[in-house]
């Protein structure tokens, strides 16, 4: 009998319901969700088969399960939306922990979905399988398993309500591969509303004592973290009012630039271990501080004996566990940044005239002359300062989205970019994640595809997961990737001179790659550069290209990154160069 070779097989079986794999896409997409990050596995695919006959759902291949999560974070954190990773069991839920880790220390909302082994063969040491939910826990603000498919619809729905309620986080579904394929009894058209409860506001006596402190103050100073850009723009828009009409001097940590334009004269630059004179004095001797969505946490604090001595302090979180953490407070303010800064504005008398703090400005503008993020530009060689000024003058008036890897080049990046707006930073703070840099801006590309997008990383940070490049091409997302190339993993080899008598133990990079060699083998562009009056071409290049494209900077070796709170200091106690410290007891 003669057979067509393109014919189609018949169909073996037609399910008469949609199955859990079918149901868990369904919830997904009446909760919003449109994209997902993933890579496929045996035990998830059932979900990928899914997949392929869901429209409404982008699919970002990736090239590793953590670059999954920090892609999907780039997302969630440009957005304010849901990131979303879909991996296999076994090794590929295990390559997600780092990234929860990142998500959870950072509070940012991811829902990771797993693929696990059927239900029958759990526990038995099966192939690919692992314990999701132990190995997760740490990491995730919930997880759960469902042996039932009918229970996937609500599970879907609780987690999103979860990872995006309260403090954001990460949270984890682990499907076994037989409740993916189980049939439904009912549709699962979830088009039930994902209900989102606003946390109640602190009490009037609370808010009031807040006021009065902030009224009465004569070194006022306030400060803001990461809480304030994912309580959204309003924030940061409320938080920016009360600095000005109280004329505050304000500080950020690396989580939270933008919640205040870097141009802003009230901003004294970021806070901590490589902030600024200036932040780090006004928060010593201040008298109040108003702490809106940071957690006092060590890079910030320094020597906690030594901590804001003379402050009474006044916390605003989502989170109540943050509050009294780490630093006892006067007033405690639990709620959403935005809703209790407008109660809490309600409530403050009319804004006094500038000139009642001008004795406290007029100290902190003798910090500020001190200049400390000034540097002499190199005639032959690249200072790695002199690369983000570079970078800082090309994205002037682009509204860029900038991520970096971790490391010196990041606390450059922080010093030197001036961010402007909220979500336009993306960095890994809490976890210090490298490799977080490329897969973040890939994410950020996919939810902004007209942006300007910069991933900023060192050559250590990169090669973590150096084979993103491929997904860049792969989903056509024009990142510009910009290395500070110093051959060195760099801020190992600065505490390694500063604290180890310069005993350099396996921290320098004796066999890197060609980049623009490697880069142009992935499809991307790309350029080295090593001289001064070359950068701005370079730059100007790479930001123009149609696609993405990598420039390799090398800068000098050996520059270490300054102004710097050694840990065990505090922060009266700056150094800003190898044998120059700031001491100031005025």
């Amino acid at each position: 009998m003669k057979t067509d070779a393109l014919e189609k097989p018949p169909a073996t079986h037609v399910p008469s319901a949609r199955n859990g794999a079918e149901t868990l896409l369904d919830t997904l997409v009446a909760c919003g969700i449109d994209t997902i990050f993933g890579y496929p596995g045996g035990a998830a695919l059932p979900l990928y088969d899914a997949l392929h006959g869901q429209p409404a759902i982008r699919h970002v291949l990736v090239r590793h399960e953590q670059a999954a999560v920090h892609a999907a974070e780039g997302y969630a954190r440009t957005t304010g939306r849901l990131g979303v990773v879909l991996v296999t069991s076994g090794p590929g839920v295990g390559n997600t922990i780092s990234g929860l880790l990142d998500a959870i220390s950072d509070s940012v909302p991811v829902l990771c979905i797993s693929g696990q082994v059927a239900s029958g063969v759990i526990g038995t040491q099966a192939f690919q399988e692992c314990d999701a939910l132990g190995i997760s826990r740490p990491v995730t603000k919930w997880n759960h398993q469902p042996r039932d498919a009918n229970d996937i619809a609500e599970a879907v729905r609780e987690a999103v309500v979860i990872a995006l309620g309260g403090r954001p986080g990460p949270v984890l579904l682990d499907l076994p591969k037989d409740v993916q394929l189980q049939g439904v009894d009912a549709p699962a058209t979830a088009a039930l509303p994902v209900a989102y409860t606003p946390p109640a506001l602190p009490n009037r006596e609370a808010l009031q004592a807040a006021a009065a402190l902030i009224a009465q103050a004569q070194r006022p100073v306030l400060y803001g973290g990461g809480g304030l850009i994912n309580a959204g723009e309003a924030a940061c828009e409320r938080f920016a009012a009360l600095a000005r009409d109280w004329h505050l001097p304000t500080t950020l940590t690396l989580m939270g630039l933008g919640a205040l334009p870097a141009s802003d004269p009230l901003f004294l630059g970021m806070l901590g271990m490589h902030g600024t004179v200036e932040a780090n004095l006004a928060m010593h001797h201040a008298d109040l501080i108003v702490c809106v969505g940071a957690r006092f946490d060590d890079r910030i604090t320094g020597r906690l004996s030594d901590f804001a001595p003379g402050a009474r302090k006044i916390h605003i979180d989502i989170h109540p566990g943050n509050i009294g953490k780490v630093i006892p407070v006067d007033v405690a303010l639990a709620g959403d940044c935005g809703a209790v800064l407008e109660v809490l504005t309600a409530l403050l008398p009319p804004a006094l005239p500038a000139t009642r703090l001008a004795p406290w400005w007029a100290r902190i503008e003798r910090w500020r002359a001190a200049d400390c993020l000034a540097f002499t530009p190199g005639d032959s060689t690249i200072l790695p300062q002199q690369l983000m000024r570079a970078v800082r003058a090309q994205l002037e008036g682009r509204d860029a989205i900038v991520a970096t890897d971790v490391g010196q080049h990041q606390m450059w990046a922080a010093q030197h970019l001036a961010i402007e707006r909220p979500r336009r930073w993306l960095t890994s703070g809490g976890a210090g994640t490298m490799g977080y840099g490329l897969p973040a801006a890939i994410g950020a590309q996919i939810a902004h595809p007209d942006k300007t997008v910069v991933c900023v990383s060192g050559d250590a940070s990169v090669l973590m997961n150096i084979q993103e490049l491929s997904t860049a091409v792969q989903h056509a997302t024009p990142v510009k990737l910009v290395l500070c190339n110093n051959g060195y993993m760099g801020m190992v080899r600065q505490w390694q001179q500063l604290n180890h008598g310069n005993r350099l133990s396996h921290s320098w990079n004796a066999a890197l790659p060609d980049f623009v060699a490697l880069a142009r083998a992935f499809g991307w562009g790309a350029r080295r550069v090593d001289q001064p009056h070359e950068l701005d071409a370079a730059l100007s290049e790479c930001l123009a290209y149609d696609g993405p494209f990598f420039l390799d900077v090398h800068v000098a070796a050996q520059e270490n990154c300054y102004p710097m709170m050694p840990a065990g200091r505090g922060h009266q106690e700056v150094m800003l160069a190898d044998d120059r410290w700031y001491c100031d007891g005025q």
